[in-house]
């Protein structure tokens, strides 16, 4: 597997999100399935992996930390605090909570969860509007002084957040959904990472399934499946979205491929610095999803699929209102 950089981490090109082993598609599946997909992921090159206290919460966590116990000097783990979440009881309260005493304790708890003694990179998941953001760059630079985090990360933050944050502790990556169908990081964000060293990691580089090509108005969504409850999965988003699948497509079946890895090849080529992470249940998957960091899209498909993007309008925000408040404050 080919390595990349994010700020002073070597990573692989591409990265294992695991909060689709959380309940948020539905019901979480066996543990000891979940282990051997993420092990088996490592043992395809993967060396970076994502999770976050909110997932489960807490459960996503434990889950990859006895799964990467045996491997862990061997890889980055990523997890991320900021949602109002008791670090006790794992009771979750409305809105978000990045007070320095709280940050504190969620980062033991987090680490007591993995069975480690660093984070090797801590995200701010939201950025909470009630706590200035060099307040918490700062927390999170004595954590890091303390040998507890590795590396500073944000989620989903907006460009003067993160470069107030990266004056006060330098910021390693920026987590922020992108995509052939999610380009909200383009304008700024991208520019911005370019100019301060700061990796981006893509997250949902698949756009939760449907840039695969595997989705379609006659698919229903299980219990529990945030996209049963999305803007952009109801059966007339799908219909009218068909439009960037059909691109993906074309490319695809042109070069022997499937949608899913020329997608991911799309964000790879657009960005040296950026690593996306995607995230399935399933190795197989894994495998087809790896498949991406051998593909090359010429410059003249790059153009082609830029092109026609930018003629197609998707339907739908990207996540449900409750959840999109918090984003690129």
């Amino acid at each position: 597997m080919q390595t990349r950089n994010l700020g002073g981490l070597t990573v692989s090109a591409l990265g294992f999100g695991t909060m689709s082993f959380a309940s948020t598609y539905g019901e979480s599946p066996d543990k000891a399935e979940a282990i051997r997909v993420i092990r088996g992921a490592y043992e395809q090159g993967v060396t970076l992996f994502d999770t976050a206290e909110a997932y489960g919460p807490f459960t996503n966590e434990v889950l990859v930390g006895e799964a990467l116990a045996p491997i862990r000097d061997n890889v980055i783990i990523a997890s991320k605090f900021g949602f109002n979440i008791d670090p006790a009881t794992g009771e979750r309260k409305p809105g978000l909570n990045s007070r320095p005493d709280h940050i504190r304790r969620a980062v033991d708890g987090m680490l007591k969860r993995l069975n480690m003694d660093k984070i090797d990179l801590l995200y701010q998941h939201r950025v909470d509007p009630e706590v200035p953001i060099e307040d918490v760059a700062d927390v999170v630079k004595d954590l890091i002084a303390a040998g507890k985090v590795g590396h500073f990360g944000l989620s989903e933050a907006a460009a003067d957040t993160i470069r107030r944050a990266h004056a006060v502790q330098a910021v390693t990556a920026i987590q922020s959904e992108y995509s052939l169908w999610t380009h909200d990081p383009e304008p700024e964000i991208l520019p911005l990472c370019e100019e301060l060293g700061i990796g981006f990691v893509p997250w949902s580089p698949l756009g939760a399934g449907f840039l695969t090509g595997r989705i379609d108005t006659n698919t229903s969504f299980g219990t529990g499946d945030f996209r049963a409850n999305s803007p952009r999965f109801t059966a007339e988003a799908i219909a009218a979205n068909q439009a960037i699948v059909d691109l993906v497509k074309r490319i695809a079946d042109a070069k022997s491929v499937t949608p899913a890895q020329v997608a991911l090849a799309w964000l790879l080529a657009r960005r040296p610095f950026i690593v996306p992470i995607f995230g399935t249940r399933r190795l197989e998957r894994v495998t087809e999803n790896l498949g991406a960091a051998t593909v090359s899209l010429t410059q003249g498909e790059m153009q082609d699929i830029e092109t026609t993007a930018a003629g197609i309008t998707i339907v739908g925000d990207r996540l449900p209102a409750a959840i999109l408040q918090f984003s690129y404050r």
